[in-house]
C-alpha cells in the first residue's frame, strides 16, 4: 500500500467544485477507529474525488464514500435510507451501504461504508454490443412505483420544460463557440421531448446514469451501477436517456428498447430529450 498520509480529499479533475471539508488518512482512520473498530486497520487507498463525495479503497472488498460538501449529506443519507432497500431486486450489484459512519467533531457528516465493485468506467471502458438488453432489464427493475417518502429532486425527474431555458441558453453558448455541432436534427428531437404529454406516475430513478457511474468488466459487460446520491421519484425518462448515452451501437439500443418493453411513444420522445440535455450539458461543460 502506498503511503497517503499526507493525501487530503482534494485531488479532484479540473473544474470540480473544491472540497469544503479536508481529511487526511490519519484522520480517516480516526473515524474508523470511533465507528468500526474491526475496519480500522485495513489498507486504505485513495482513489478519487467527485463533484459530491470522495472514494477511498477500505482493504480488498470494501471502500468509504465521505462527502467532501454540505450539499452532498443530504445526498448520502438518501442512499442509506433507500438504496440497501432498492438494491434487492436489481440485476446488477449497487454500493449499498453496509455500514454507517456518524458526525464527530472532526467530520460534520455522515460517511458510508460500501462494497468496493470491479469495473471500470464506462466511459473508458464502453459496453459491448450485446448489453442494451442488460441495461433495460436493470432499469425496468427501478422504475417502480415510488414510495410517496421517496426523495424529490428538482433537476432530475422532473418536466423537461423546467429545464427548458437553462439548455437553451448552453445551446446558444455551444453554437457560438462551436458553429454546427447541434444539426437540425438535435433541434427537432429537442422541440419533440418539449411537447410531448408528461409522466403521470412517477417511479424510482437513479437520476444520474452517466457513463462515470456505470461499471463494465473487462469483456464489455456491464457490472454495476454506482453513485445514487440523485436517487429520487419522477419521470423516468431522465433514466432512459442512458440508452443514447452508454450504448455506443445502434443495434444495442434498439434491443434495449425492445427488452424495455411496450410503453408510449412520448416516453421515448422525452428520453431522447433528456439525452440531448445531458448531451449539452456535458459538451458546454466541457469546453
Amino acid at each position: 500500500m502506498t503511503n497517503q498520509e499526507s493525501i487530503p480529499l482534494t485531488p479532484r479533475p479540473s473544474g470540480t467544485p473544491a472540497a469544503e471539508v479536508t481529511l487526511t488518512e490519519a484522520q480517516i482512520r480516526v473515524l474508523l477507529q470511533e465507528a468500526h473498530p474491526d475496519l480500522a486497520e485495513l489498507p486504505l487507498q485513495f482513489i478519487e474525488s467527485g463533484w459530491d463525495n470522495a472514494l477511498w479503497r477500505l482493504g480488498d472488498s470494501l471502500a468509504l464514500r465521505l462527502p467532501r460538501r454540505v450539499i452532498a449529506h443530504a445526498l448520502i443519507q438518501n442512499e442509506q435510507r433507500w438504496l440497501r432497500e432498492l438494491a434487492q431486486g436489481l440485476p446488477l450489484p449497487t454500493p449499498a451501504p453496509v455500514r454507517v459512519g456518524l458526525p464527530t467533531s472532526e467530520f460534520p457528516w455522515k460517511w458510508s461504508v460500501v462494497p468496493w465493485l470491479p469495473g471500470r468506467p464506462a466511459d473508458i471502458c464502453l459496453p459491448n454490443d450485446t448489453q442494451g438488453p442488460v441495461l433495460a432489464a436493470f432499469l425496468k427493475a427501478l422504475h417502480k412505483p415510488a414510495s410517496s417518502e421517496a426523495p424529490e429532486h428538482n433537476f432530475r425527474g422532473v418536466p423537461l420544460t423546467i429545464r427548458q431555458g437553462t439548455i437553451e441558453e448552453r445551446m446558444v453558448r455551444l453554437e457560438q463557440s462551436t458553429p454546427g455541432t447541434l444539426v437540425p436534427e438535435i433541434y427537432t428531437v429537442w422541440e419533440q421531448a418539449l411537447a410531448a404529454p408528461p409522466e403521470d406516475s412517477p417511479t424510482w430513478l437513479h437520476g444520474d446514469l452517466h457513463s462515470r457511474n456505470v461499471l463494465v468488466g473487462d469483456k464489455g459487460e456491464l457490472t454495476a451501477v454506482i453513485d445514487w446520491g440523485d436517487i429520487t421519484s419522477g419521470d423516468r425518462a431522465t433514466d432512459l436517456a442512458a440508452l443514447w448515452m452508454l450504448l455506443p451501437a445502434k443495434s444495442a439500443r434498439v434491443a434495449a428498447i425492445e427488452a424495455y418493453g411496450p410503453v408510449p411513444e412520448a416516453l421515448w420522445q422525452r428520453a431522447r430529450g433528456w439525452a440531448v440535455f445531458f448531451g449539452v450539458v456535458f459538451l458546454d461543460s466541457g469546453l
